[in-house]
Order: structure tokens, then sequence, then C-alpha cells
């Protein structure tokens, strides 16, 4: 079996895998890495499921060096495996970041970093909340 179609069976829930979490350069994810993409996935399938739309993994995992070399930052919860940026089918990011932060309140999703940008949101696990708006199109 090809070494993609492999990366496709590891299903984390329902709706994601493994492969859409993947350092875009390629690099291996370390293991307490994936055990903190597990419930990143988790949390996601729970607004995908609150929201009933497709949701796309810009970035997931970022290896330190692909995260250096994309101008992240040196602490990002992208290289500890604790974010996302996603973009939800249908709906605008500043839609999906005040779904996030209702479900954040009721307790639905873990609590974590929430960032509006304007072609997409940032959603992180990190334990406690935390809010940030880098869109030019949405100012609160």
């Amino acid at each position: 079996m090809k070494t993609e179609n492999i990366k496709l069976l590891m299903k984390l829930t329902a709706n994601f895998s493994k492969h859409e979490f993947d350092s875009r350069d390629g690099s291996a994810m370390p293991a307490d890495v994936l055990a903190r993409i597990k419930v990143l996935a988790h949390n996601l399938q729970i607004l995908r499921n609150h929201v009933g739309k497709s949701i796309t993994i810009n970035s997931g995992y970022r290896s330190p060096s692909h995260n250096k070399k994309i101008g992240g930052v040196a602490n990002s919860q992208h290289v500890k495996g604790n974010a996302a940026d996603i973009v939800v089918s249908g709906m605008t990011p500043k839609e999906v970041y005040l779904k996030i932060i209702d479900l954040q309140n009721k307790k639905i999703l873990a609590p974590g970093g929430v960032g509006l940008y304007d072609t997409f949101v940032h959603f992180d696990i990190r334990g406690y909340n935390a809010r940030f708006n880098n869109s030019t199109i949405y100012k609160s």
C-alpha cells in the first residue's frame, strides 16, 4: 500500500484524518504532538457537528523549522500540536470566530485561543481563553 493511502487511513474522528494536520514541510509528527492533535481534532469534530458544515484545515501541526520558515511566532501553539487554522464551508471567518467563542462559553469546546483573520480562524486548545483579531475586515 502506498504511503499516501496509509496516511488517509489514520482517522482521528468521523470527519478528520491525521494527514490534514501534518506539517506542510513533510516533517514527522512527534508522538506527544499527535496526542494533542487528537484532542484538537475531537474539538473540531464537535464544532463541525454543531455547525453541520465541512471544515478545512489550512494549517495544523508545524515543525519548528517550518514554523520559522513561514514567520510563525517561536512559542506557536501549532508547534505544540494545539492549533489549527480553519475555514468552515459557507461561513465567514467572523461567524466561525463567534461560534467557537459561544461553544467555549457554554463549555462545549475546550478553552483556548481564537483568532480572527481575513480568510480563516485560528483555534487552539491551550487550556485558557485568549482572543485576538488580526483581521483587516472585521474590527471589533
